[in-house]
């Protein structure tokens, strides 16, 4: 079976790419015919997602055991995972993140379903448009993000008064430090 991916990006509205690659491959092989559809290095500690139809992310497929996984729960990596085991339906959403520092992303759909044919290596069979950078220096993330308006409002309710509180932060109104007694 071939499966037939669709990505896109929300920082480029013209890139497109679409990516034609067997079922029985693993998320890394489809890993790599994403870096070289748009010429990224392979130098970043990338993630999938399986998502749900809101883009709400599920299940991560990692570059590396992270090791961070509690024993109930399942964790993938790219090279032990065959894409045919967590994807089977069409229209399935993904995620990959190709800039995990700040969280830069492709939107990945599986668009199509080929039955009854094999595909030996991957391949690239639509190409639109110019990939967003791979990386953004975070510098110049900060100096982009600075014109942020970060009045009071921009923390949550500015509805409170000060004299509720005593000196060291505490509200008055629930008998003071909460500490000073013997129940814990």
């Amino acid at each position: 079976m071939v499966y037939k991916f669709r990505i896109i990006s929300d920082e480029v509205d013209d890139f497109l790419r679409e990516i034609k690659i067997d079922s029985d491959a693993s998320f890394y092989d489809l890993h790599e015919a994403i870096l070289k559809c748009t010429n990224y290095k392979n130098d970043q500690m990338t993630s999938f997602f399986i998502c749900d139809d809101d883009w709400e992310k599920e299940i991560e497929i990692t570059l590396e055991d992270m090791g961070t996984g509690s024993s109930e729960e399942d964790t993938f990596v790219m090279k032990d995972t065959r894409l045919s085991e967590l994807l089977e339906d069409e229209k399935q959403k993904l995620i990959y993140v190709f800039d995990p520092l700040t969280e830069r992303v492709f939107f990945i759909e599986l668009s199509e379903i080929i039955t009854g044919k094999d595909l030996e290596h991957a391949v690239c069979s639509r190409k639109e448009g110019n990939p967003p950078k791979q990386t953004v220096d975070f510098d110049e993330q900060m100096k982009a993000d600075s014109s942020l308006d970060l009045d009071e409002n921009f923390y949550g309710d500015q509805e409170y008064d000060m004299e509720d509180f005593d000196p060291d932060g505490y509200d008055i109104g629930s008998g003071g430090n909460p500490y000073d007694e013997d129940k814990y």
